[in-house]
């Protein structure tokens, strides 16, 4: 496995998508579709694959391209594109070469309704196109039931119905259609049903869904709940399937597509190539700045490296902006809304994707950038002076007042450092007030640290809300480092930010890496404080049950705490294992105080 696909593995998104894998020559290997790119793609790399062909497959692989997609649906519809267009190897194809299914409306007096797989330029409305077949049919049957619309092939123009040249047919008879063909329903109310009929393909599924509710409720009254519990399946199949797609369109146009992003030294741009309708090519680039480029200058830049790299004569271009450029019978566009608005938003999640995963890969190669940025996070949300490469974060620990202790953690450059760990004793302070305790253990912390004039943190964190983090800002405040090292408290209601001088909270974005940071040195102050106050807590009972025990000293408890590890495993011990250990004459001491 290469180092770039090993980094792809790891930058890759847990979204919906389609993948390529391509060879030495950036030939197109295989192409995949997945719920999830990440799981799907490692999968190939991660297990040993039964068949031959996918092991050779896997071994010829060079590089990994991926293109995230809205919904499920839309990776069956892109895989097919993909897989016509490149023709991959690996891939099986379509001797057919079937498209996915449209319903269309069809432009005709009386219009029919029914599915198809050719989108023709006559008039006619086209809906999808619909990766499932269940779905297309299921619609074809609800709109017959409830709109009886007609499905003979007949010109029923007014002319041939007032000629009389048709008969009605048996699916009058049973109640499937209205009979226009004689006039026994007219136009205008056979056209309304069709404007309901468009709602609904257009997901306005409100219509039919109250109708359905009615029969429904019908037919539980007259006991007949399996007809209505089929009747309520049909109307989830149509609230589940009924997804527009992006990546095909029932409007057969050509077309490009940009999008752009930037950062501070890079601009990052997509471009989708669109072909009767159909996305057939996905592509991401960077341009490195090297100037003070603006965005319409670095867009015309890309757009003419992509329409030449790829042969696009296309005559219109979707954009987010106008570029500078002028290319000669080509119009841009910005669209607001529709079908043209749906295709740019696709081309912008890539291209933002592509941004992000870039920034992972570059911070895998390169973790001091990883970190800066992350305190340069922390410096500016918190507002302080300098970056917080030293963090010192505090816990207290006591359970009902026993055995009080406190820990203190120190995270360097936003990691644990655990050699720099410390444990504390709590000793002025009887009982459980965690302000007096708090006062206690940063005095001391940091008196020691001046004394010795070791390096102070940027950033102490103190686990609690405003009690807390006075005490601690109290002894700063009596030792002389107030206003030269910044405190903050952490609430463990809200995860709300607490400063000494300021009684309104700071609230940061949960999903903030600045939060996760502070959390994390929260939850692990947390855990070496109680780790320790677990383990003096049963020291403290081991020890009080073996100094009643006359005759033992120090040496000989320590000779059988190390060796038996626990009261419990010296009470069941052998005579004979502890006359071994300890001697005959305090073997007997102890035979004696285990039998009470």
């Amino acid at each position: 496995m290469t180092d770039e696909i090993k980094n792809t593995l790891v930058v890759i998104p847990h979204q919906p998508g389609c993948y390529l894998f391509l060879d030495e020559n950036g030939i197109a290997l295989y192409v995949g579709k997945a719920k999830d790119l990440k799981k799907r793609v490692s999968s190939y790399f991660n297990k040993n694959h039964e068949h031959s062909k996918t092991r050779i497959l896997v071994r010829k692989i060079r590089q990994i391209k991926y293109i995230v997609v809205n919904s499920e649906e839309d990776t069956f519809l892109l895989e097919n594109n993909l897989i016509k267009q490149l023709k991959p190897r690996y891939n099986v194809m379509l001797k057919d070469d079937k498209s996915y299914p449209f319903i269309v409306v069809k432009n005709e007096y009386f219009p029919r309704v029914y599915k198809t797989r050719n989108v023709v330029k006559d008039g006619s409305k086209y809906f999808g196109p619909y990766t499932s077949i269940q779905s297309v049919n299921t619609l074809l049957e609800i709109f017959r039931k409830v709109y009886k619309i007609r499905t003979c092939q007949l010109d029923l123009t007014p002319e041939n119905i007032a000629a009389e040249k048709f008969k009605i047919c048996l699916k009058y008879h049973i109640k499937r259609c209205e009979g226009p063909c004689e006039a026994r329903q007219s136009l205008s109310k056979y056209n309304k049903n069709i404007e309901e009929i468009l709602e609904i393909l257009k997901g306005n599924v409100n219509i039919i869904e109250a109708q359905i509710h009615e029969k429904m409720q019908f037919l539980a009254h007259q006991l007949r709940f399996e007809e209505a519990h089929r009747l309520k399946e049909k109307l989830l199949l149509i609230r589940n399937f009924r997804e527009k797609s992006q990546v095909v369109s029932n409007i057969n146009y050509n077309m490009d597509v940009f999008s752009i992003e930037e950062d501070e030294n890079s601009a990052y741009i997509n471009y989708l190539h669109v072909i009767s309708g159909a996305v057939t090519q996905a592509y991401t680039f960077e341009y490195k700045k090297k100037l003070d480029e603006s965005l319409e200058e670095l867009l015309g830049m890309g757009i003419v490296e992509m329409r030449q790299r790829f042969g696009s004569k296309t005559k219109e271009i979707i954009v987010p902006l106008i570029p500078e450029l002028k290319l000669p019978e080509v119009e841009f566009t910005i669209p607001q809304r529709g079908e043209k608005r749906k295709l740019l938003s696709l081309s912008e999640k890539n291209v933002k994707q592509y941004k992000v995963d870039k920034l992972k890969k570059a911070e895998m190669l390169n973790p001091k950038q990883q970190v800066t940025r992350i305190l340069t996070g922390v410096q500016n949300d918190l507002q302080l002076k300098e970056i917080p490469w030293h963090i010192e974060c505090f816990d207290n620990s006591n359970i009902q007042g026993t055995n009080p202790v406190a820990a203190c953690v120190v995270f360097k450059k936003a990691k644990p450092s655990k050699k720099d760990y410390r444990h504390y004793n709590v000793k002025s302070v009887t009982g459980p007030d965690d302000f007096a305790s708090m006062c206690e253990i940063v005095e001391r912390r940091y008196s020691r640290l001046l004394n010795e004039d070791a390096p102070l943190p940027q950033l102490i964190v103190i686990d609690g809300g405003k009690g807390q983090l006075h005490a601690a800002a109290k002894s700063l405040q009596k030792i002389g480092l107030y206003g030269k090292v910044a405190v903050i408290g952490i609430a463990k209601r809200l995860e709300e930010i607490y400063f000494p001088d300021d009684p309104v909270p700071l609230y940061i974005d949960k999903n903030s890496e600045t939060l996760k940071l502070i959390q994390q040195a929260r939850n692990e102050a947390h855990r070496f404080g109680i780790t320790f106050h677990r383990k003096k807590r049963s020291m403290s009972q081991i020890r009080s049950e073996l100094d009643q025990v006359k005759g033992i000293g120090p040496d000989t408890k320590k000779k059988l705490l190390t060796h038996f590890k626990s009261i419990k495993q010296i009470k069941e011990a052998s005579n004979e294992e502890i006359v071994s250990l300890i001697g005959k004459s305090k073997g007997e001491i102890i035979r004696k105080w285990i039998q009470g």
